[in-house]
C-alpha cells in the first residue's frame, strides 16, 4: 500500500468518525465528532435541560470493565443570558437493571463550564444515567434516561450506524459562553393581533401649562433662581416675575422718586389737616377749609400708594408680576432667562405634568377594516431588553378612538392614557409602535430577537444539539410585545436561539471568523 492511498483511508475514517446526538426524551443517536471531538467511533452527545441548567455531555459508548471520559459542559441559563458553570461538582451516577448504583464525580475543570469524570462500569445491560450538579445553592439534576452498558467494544462498535451528511451549524459552547446567548423552547401562545403604526407622546389633557409674556417687558428670578428645563414644579409655585416694559423715560430712578415725593405730599397733607381742624375748633375758618384738607391728604394717600404699587412692580428687586405655575410637573421647556427682553405673547416656561402620558397613535386609513376595537399598544426604545406594552384596562385606558379620518395624513388616532412614574419617556417622542386590533389567535411563538432578517426572507436557528443548530426558513403570525406567532417553519417544544442569532448565522457563512475555541 503506497502513501497516498494510506493518507487518503486515514482521510476517510476520520471523516467517518462520529458522535451521536441525544434528544430531551433519552434516545441516543450517532453524532459526527467535530471541531476537537476526539471520542472515536459510537460517541454519544446529549442535550438535556433543568430549570435553571443546560447540560451537553460527550462520552463514547459505555463498555463493561472499561473506563469513559465525560466531558460534561454545564450551563447557567439565566434570564438575559446562558453562562458557563464555574462552581460545584458533577456527579453522574449509573443505576438500575438489577445492579447497584456507580458513580464517578469532578468539580469544574480548567476550562469554566466544563466537568470531566471518568466512569467504569462494573455491570454490563440496561442502566439508568443521571448526572448531578451539586453547589452551595442549588442542585441540579439531569435524568437522561435509559443507556446501553456492553459487554466488550466490539459489541459496542457494531451497534454504531451513520447519520447523513448535514451535520448543522456547528457553535460550540466555549464560542456560546463568550457572547451574550440564550436559547428557548417554541412554546403555543396566545397572542393578541397587531399592526405598525407611527405614534406620538404627549402630555394628557390639563397635564400642560404654558406661561407666556402678556406684554413687552423684563423678566426676574425668583428667590430660587429661574427655573431650568428638567426642574419639579408644584401647582402655584411662583417661577419668576415678569416687569412690563414702562413707557416714555420712566425708569426705576424715576419710579423710587416719584414715590418719595408721594410720601412728602402725604406728610404735608396730614400737618395741613392737622392745622386746618385746629382752626376749625377755634372757630378761625369754615368747615369747607376743613373738608378740602381732608380731601388732599387722601389724594396725597392714594398718590402714594399707586406709586409704591409701580415701584414694587417695575423698580426692581423680586417685584413684578409673579409668573406661577397652574400644575404641578415637570419644567420641560424655558423660552428665555432671566433678566431677557421678551415680546408680548412669547412663550416664557412651558411645564407639563410627564407622570402620565398620552400615547396618541396614528392608524393609516387603508387599515381601519382590521380593527373591531384597538386594545393597546407596545413599543420599545432602543437600549431596551422588553418591549413596553399597554393593555386597555389593565395598565392604560382607551381615551379616545377617532371617527374622523384626517383629511391630510389620511390617519384616524387612538390614544391611550397611561402612568410613566420613572419619567423616562418624554411628551413628544416619536415612535413606531404596534397597536392590536382586538382581534386573538392561538399558535406557536417565538421571541421577537430569534428572528434574523436574511435578505428579506425571515429565519430562526433551531437547536439540534447543544452545539449544532439548523437554519429554518419562517413564516411569522401576529407580533404581541416581544413575542410573534410562526405558521411554519418550526413547531412547538423546538428550541431556537433567542440571543445571539446573528453570531450562529455568522458561524454558518463564515466559520473561521468566530473560531472553534474546544477545549478537550
Amino acid at each position: 500500500m503506497n502513501k497516498s492511498n494510506l493518507f487518503l483511508m486515514l482521510a476517510i475514517a476520520i471523516a467517518l468518525a462520529a458522535c451521536s446526538p441525544k434528544n430531551d426524551s433519552g434516545h441516543a443517536t450517532e453524532a459526527p465528532a467535530e471541531h476537537g471531538h476526539d471520542h472515536g467511533a459510537g460517541g454519544i452527545a446529549i442535550t438535556h435541560y433543568t430549570d435553571t441548567t443546560e447540560l451537553f455531555v460527550e462520552f463514547r459508548r459505555l463498555v463493561k470493565g472499561e473506563q469513559s471520559a465525560f466531558a460534561a459542559h454545564t450551563t447557567i441559563t439565566l434570564p438575559a443570558g446562558f453562562q458557563a458553570a464555574t462552581a460545584g461538582r458533577m456527579i453522574a451516577v449509573l443505576s438500575g437493571g438489577g445492579q447497584p448504583e456507580e458513580r464517578a464525580e469532578a468539580g469544574v475543570s480548567d476550562t469554566p463550564g466544563i466537568y470531566r469524570l471518568a466512569i467504569t462500569p462494573q455491570f454490563s445491560g440496561k442502566r439508568h444515567l443521571s448526572l448531578q450538579l451539586h453547589d452551595d445553592k442549588t442542585t441540579a439534576i439531569h435524568d437522561l434516561g435509559e443507556v446501553e452498558v456492553y459487554p466488550d467494544r466490539k459489541t459496542a462498535d457494531a451497534g454504531t450506524h451513520e447519520e447523513g451528511d448535514d451535520e448543522g451549524i456547528g457553535f460550540t459552547k466555549e464560542q456560546q459562553w463568550k457572547i451574550p446567548f440564550a436559547n428557548v423552547p417554541v412554546t403555543e401562545r396566545e397572542l393578541r393581533d397587531s399592526l405598525p403604526a407611527q405614534a406620538t407622546l404627549r402630555p394628557r389633557a390639563g397635564g400642560e401649562a404654558i406661561i407666556a409674556a402678556p406684554a413687552p417687558g423684563l423678566l426676574r428670578a425668583g428667590e430660587a433662581g429661574f427655573p431650568q428645563i428638567g426642574m419639579a414644579v408644584k401647582a402655584g409655585q411662583v417661577l419668576g416675575y415678569f416687569v412690563p416694559r414702562l413707557g416714555g423715560e420712566s425708569d426705576a430712578a424715576t419710579l423710587r422718586l416719584a414715590a418719595e415725593r408721594a410720601r412728602i405730599e402725604v406728610e404735608e397733607a396730614r400737618l395741613a389737616l392737622t392745622r386746618m381742624e385746629d382752626l376749625f375748633k377755634a372757630e378761625a375758618i369754615s368747615e369747607k377749609r376743613v373738608r378740602e384738607a381732608r380731601t388732599h391728604a387722601r389724594l396725597a394717600s392714594a398718590e402714594l400708594e399707586a406709586a409704591q404699587h409701580r415701584l414694587n412692580t417695575y423698580g426692581g428687586g423680586s417685584g413684578g408680576i409673579p409668573l406661577k405655575s397652574p400644575i404641578s410637573g415637570t419644567v420641560v421647556a424655558v423660552g428665555a432667562g432671566a433678566g431677557a427682553a421678551v415680546a408680548d405673547g412669547q412663550t416664557l416656561i412651558h411645564v407639563a405634568d410627564l407622570g402620565r402620558l398620552w400615547l396618541e397613535v396614528h392608524i393609516p386609513e387603508s387599515e381601519l377594516g382590521k380593527f373591531t376595537k384597538p386594545g393597546g399598544a407596545f413599543f420599545r426604545l432602543s437600549g431596551d431588553e422588553q418591549a413596553q406594552v399597554l393593555q386597555a384596562g389593565r395598565n392604560a385606558r382607551l381615551v379616545a378612538y377617532g371617527g374622523l379620518v384626517d383629511k391630510d395624513s389620511r390617519t384616524v388616532s387612538a390614544i391611550f392614557e397611561f402612568d410613566n412614574p420613572d419619567g423616562r419617556l418624554r411628551a413628544g417622542m416619536n415612535l413606531t409602535v404596534g397597536i392590536y386590533t382586538g382581534r386573538e389567535e392561538r399558535m406557536p411563538a417565538v421571541p421577537v430577537s430569534s428572528i434574523v432578517d436574511n435578505n428579506g426572507v425571515s429565519v430562526v436557528f433551531v437547536q439540534k444539539e447543544g452545539e449544532s443548530f439548523e437554519r429554518r426558513i419562517v413564516t411569522l403570525g401576529s407580533r404581541d410585545g416581544d413575542w410573534v406567532g410562526v405558521r411554519s417553519g418550526v413547531a412547538a417544544g423546538e428550541r431556537v436561539v433567542s440571543i445571539g442569532a446573528y453570531q450562529v448565522q455568522l458561524a454558518a457563512v463564515a466559520p473561521a471568523a468566530l473560531g472553534h475555541g474546544h477545549a478537550h
